[in-house]
């Protein structure tokens, strides 16, 4: 059971083939340049490696308008190159999973331009059609401010063609038939070149009903156990992580209550609570929103992440506490973006201070469920604002002081590297930190294998305790007989902090698993902690004369 839940205790790196490492020198990143850096991720941790959108696109944006869903942009290689990448992950221990966008398609598309040219085309279908513009046209838009409608006039099909998402990327009529089996096959298609899974793109809208007769589109949830159940016969130990941004009692409809949809979801609750936590010094959202999303069937498991390839999304908080991390985290307007979020990167949203950098690594990597970091993260990277909407994170990867940091030996990048300031490429890349120990980068290294040695944390029951601070936050986990117990200091300041473990006796003697230091609770079986400043503790709960009693009971 614990090899085909392999994820439940995982660490996955997500990268985007374009702006990871360039070998052919032509300014773009190809399958070649990131084959050359598996020993640089095999040796930083890693257990998956998540692919950004690598197929065939006219790249309008940033790959999510596919064209060909059988083919790599030849921008970045052949399909000859990827198959020899996902056998050197292989040959590393480390799986791949690519995205999957199957809610819509590029407008160039060979489906579509069938489509929009020829009403009887067979085809025609597979979009969603009406000769009028619907009443509702304006509302529902994944981009605000940016886009203007969900509904766009073809002069080709004399019809308008549905979007949630640019005018570019028409939505596919995922209700038919037709679309569905196609969408197996596409996933039957990668799994055949050695891929271990897929992260679906925008999942509530793939399964949503469509057209312009709907008003209150149902989620049509079978279509998850249909994709779930295809891909454990092609592969058995396969999955998919689905990018469902939902309220927490929508989590079990999209896992299923008996296990039998979705493996993994992102945690957007949890996530936004984490920086709201952050901003605020307040453990209080975020320990109600791990309790608010903690239940799903077993072999569910959560995707846990702190910043990715779009804006931090913080819908979902009050309107004074989505001020509070705009204030602290990007109080400027072209910090922000579609009215929601933050398009910045974690690094200089932290003003590049490494106590809450590790503060908010830590943080993430102890909460339940399995984390996800991004190509950068490991030497916090920093982010070009000048850049439009989400392109300010997503520069090309800084390995060293060359020019371009080494990405790319053309003077023209896909994106120009960053440069001059506290995040340039000059003195932050991955050769410098290398070289020295106590760098972020061999930080992170060590985080990653902290985490795969508390296996407690993917697999077990999750307790949050009380503290005598409500800036401090104190997870324990349970799992086999074992306990795990997590401390962090949200404070600017250090603070002592009184806990009780809740285990009796057992919960007594706490082992520092970073260094090996003990300590022992007071007469009343209360814990005293001097934390510093956005300090962080990893323990294990008991040592070896707690194993051997829990052992005799």
């Amino acid at each position: 059971m614990i090899n085909d839940l392999w994820y439940k205790n995982a660490v996955v790196y997500c990268l985007s083939v374009e702006t990871f490492m360039d070998a052919n020198g032509d300014g773009i990143g190809d399958f070649q340049g990131l084959q050359r850096r598996l020993d640089y991720l095999s040796g930083l941790g890693v257990s998956a490696i998540w692919l950004m959108p690598f197929q065939t696109s006219p790249g309008r944006d940033d790959g999510y308008d596919v064209s060909d869903y059988y083919n790599v942009d030849p921008r970045y290689g052949t399909l000859g190159d990827f198959v020899e990448f996902t056998h050197g992950a292989k040959q590393r221990g480390i799986r791949v999973l690519i995205d999957l966008v199957v809610n819509h398609t590029s407008n160039e598309h060979p489906w579509f331009q069938d489509a929009r040219s020829d009403p009887k085309s067979p085809y025609r279908d597979w979009y969603v059609w009406s000769d009028k513009k619907p009443a509702n046209a304006n509302e529902g838009m994944v981009f605000p401010g940016v886009q203007k409608t969900t509904w766009t006039h073809d002069e080709k099909a004399k019809q308008y063609y549905f979007h949630r998402f640019y005018e570019f990327q028409p939505d596919l009529n995922t209700s038919n038939p037709h679309v569905q089996a196609e969408i197996l096959k596409i996933m039957g298609f990668w799994i055949q070149l050695g891929v271990s899974g897929f992260r679906m793109d925008a999942v509530p809208f793939v399964i949503s009903e469509k057209g312009a007769e709907v008003k209150k589109p149902k989620e049509q949830f079978d279509m998850l156990r249909t994709f779930r159940e295809f891909l454990q016969w092609r592969l058995g130990d396969s999955i998919i992580l689905a990018e469902a941004n939902v309220v927490p009692k929508e989590n079990l409809a999209y896992f299923g209550e008996d296990g039998d949809r979705m493996q993994m979801m992102f945690n957007f609750h949890v996530n936004q609570a984490l920086f709201y936590a952050l901003a605020s010094a307040d453990s209080r959202p975020l320990a109600k929103a791990i309790n608010d999303t903690y239940e799903r069937p077993a072999t569910g498991q959560w995707g846990l992440f702190l910043r990715n390839h779009d804006e931090l999304d913080l819908g979902r908080l009050t309107e004074k506490q989505r001020q509070k991390v705009f204030s602290e985290f990007g109080p400027d307007k072209h910090m922000q973006l579609y009215d929601r979020g933050i398009r910045r990167r974690l690094a200089p949203m932290l003003q590049g201070d490494r106590r809450r950098l590790e503060l908010a690594y830590s943080l993430m990597f102890s909460l339940p469920g399995t984390p996800v970091i991004r190509y950068g993260d490991e030497i916090g990277m920093g982010d070009d604002l000048s850049l439009p909407e989400r392109n300010c994170a997503r520069t090309p990867m800084q390995w060293s002081t060359e020019p371009h940091g080494g990405f790319t030996k053309n003077d023209k990048p896909i994106l120009p590297v960053i440069s001059g300031g506290p995040f340039g490429f000059e003195h932050l890349n991955v050769a410098h930190q290398r070289r020295d120990p106590n760098s972020m980068l061999n930080w992170m290294e060590r985080l990653i294998r902290m985490r795969k040695e508390a296996p407690e944390i993917g697999w077990g029951e999750c307790v949050t305790l009380e503290t005598s601070d409500q800036g401090v936050l104190a997870l324990r986990y349970d799992w086999r007989n074992n306990s795990v117990l997590v401390v962090h200091n949200l404070h600017s300041t250090p603070v002592e902090v009184e806990f009780s473990v809740g285990l009796g006796d057992h919960g007594e003697k706490l082992i520092d698993i970073a260094d090996g230091g003990n300590s022992k609770a007071e007469k009343n079986g209360k814990h005293t902690l001097l934390l510093d400043a956005y300090a962080y503790r990893w323990f294990r709960v008991g040592g070896l004369d707690y194993l051997l009693k829990r052992k005799e009971v």
